[in-house]
């Protein structure tokens, strides 16, 4: 199983959110990172809304998500690039 579908079930449990996009940027990093040509799963994108991320600073927000995604950190995810919107 990729890693994908659990980022997914693990941002959806902890943050309810309005809208969730992950995409899987693996690919673009491959020619200067071996473990993404390899894996294909080393570097994702997200854009996520959830009200119980609205009001927090930019800093709190990328830690309560990056702490939500500790396992996959500890599993070899390299790089994750977080954009969080309004939630509606």
């Amino acid at each position: 199983m990729t890693l994908q579908p659990r980022l997914q079930a693990a941002l959806e449990a902890a943050f309810q959110p309005t809208n969730l996009e992950i995409v899987n940027e693996s690919n673009l990093h491959a020619g200067h990172n071996p473990e993404a040509a390899a894996t294909n799963d080393t570097h994702y994108r997200i854009r996520i809304s959830a009200a119980s991320l609205a009001g927090k600073s930019r800093v709190t927000q990328h830690r309560e998500i990056n702490a939500a995604l500790k396992f996959a950190f500890d599993e070899g995810l390299h790089a994750l690039a977080i954009e969080v919107t309004p939630s509606n």
